[in-house]
């Protein structure tokens, strides 16, 4: 059998232009995996509230972050891509769950050049419905529409990975040198709470409290909460940071149902009235800089912190093409390749 790599990201919206966002948007929001609410509903709110009001905001935040290349997240995405084709064997594709770089269109690519074994490889190190199950899911339908002989594997959630852990890790030291920073914020992507709960495939573990996520349960395999907050730990242990000096938080809430806390936004904001001067934040939910990131928490959270009194905000990328990275993604695919 021949194999190859698919990498998927999340996508984005085709230019910055309202018509574009709003295309975008429609699809993104109408994956049950994300609003996971009953059709009709979903279809309601997205389409007759959403869409009427949010698209020409949207676009205008992505206008502030766009690179001549085109969208941040898709020009890193290639990057990656192109760096990680350079140091294996087998053929590497890219697509995005969601947008005109179609998971149909990755997997064609790779059957046209004679692959019938694919490594399917979201590009997010922790599980969540609305990310990595939602591109297993679509990618499973597909090959049953398209391609049934193909044979697709997919990478488990590498949040707690030793050299993954190192690697992020390093980038964080070398990104804090010669910074000041009296505390450092870890802000994941939000999702709701009933998130949590759909994907406890004990039915019974997860509360959403101080304990479950310490807990050992079968449920951390797909436990969104707890691999972020597992993902602060190691790091923080990693980097030997002392208790105090270090926090976790979600960012990028929508609508009134309850969502994980504490609120990034609220908390940027509350460490500032408290007197706090210089801050640092990493986003290790995304490996690849985009719209949360560039816009949501390096332009917005900074004018928050500095309107509550604060100074140096300290905004660490993500791991996007950095050479550690693609030599660890390289060598996850060398060893899938030859085992």
């Amino acid at each position: 059998m021949k194999k190859g790599v698919l990498l998927v990201n999340l996508g984005s919206p085709d230019s910055p232009n309202p018509k574009d966002v709003k295309k975008y948007l429609g699809e993104f929001l109408m994956d049950e995996r994300v609003i996971d609410i009953p059709y009709a509903a979903r279809a309601l709110l997205v389409r007759g509230i959403i869409l009427k009001t949010r698209p020409k905001a949207s676009a205008a935040a992505y206008k502030k972050i766009w690179w001549e290349e085109g969208s941040p997240l898709i020009v890193i995405s290639k990057r990656l891509q192109d760096k990680i084709k350079k140091q294996v064997d087998i053929p590497v594709a890219l697509a995005m769950r969601y947008g005109s770089m179609t998971i149909e269109k990755g997997l064609r690519e790779l059957v046209d050049q004679g692959v019938d074994e694919v490594l399917l490889f979201p590009l997010y190190p922790q599980f969540a419905m609305a990310t990595t199950e939602t591109i297993l899911v679509k990618a499973e339908e597909i090959r049953k529409m398209h391609f049934p002989n193909l044979k697709i594997e997919s990478v488990p959630a590498f949040y707690n990975k030793s050299d993954y852990i190192e690697v992020l890790s390093n980038s964080i030291k070398r990104h804090l040198e010669g910074k000041t920073y009296e505390h450092l914020l870890f802000s994941y992507h939000g999702v709701p709470e009933r998130h949590i709960r759909k994907s406890d495939i004990t039915k019974s573990h997860c509360k959403i409290n101080g304990n479950c996520c310490v807990t050992p349960s079968k449920a951390h395999e797909f436990c969104y909460r707890h691999q972020c907050l597992e993902v602060t730990r190691l790091v923080a242990e990693k980097l030997q940071l002392q208790e105090g000096a270090y926090s976790t938080s979600f960012q990028s809430r929508l609508g009134f149902d309850p969502w994980l806390q504490p609120y990034t936004d609220r908390t940027i904001e509350r460490l500032g009235k408290g007197g706090l001067k210089n801050m640092a934040i990493v986003t290790p939910a995304f490996v690849s800089d985009c719209l949360e990131t560039l816009e949501e928490i390096a332009m917005e959270g900074q004018e928050i912190f500095h309107e509550m009194g604060g100074h140096e905000f300290t905004t660490i990328p993500c791991l996007n093409d950095d050479d550690d990275f693609v030599n660890l993604l390289s060598n996850w695919i060398t060893n899938w390749n030859t085992k």
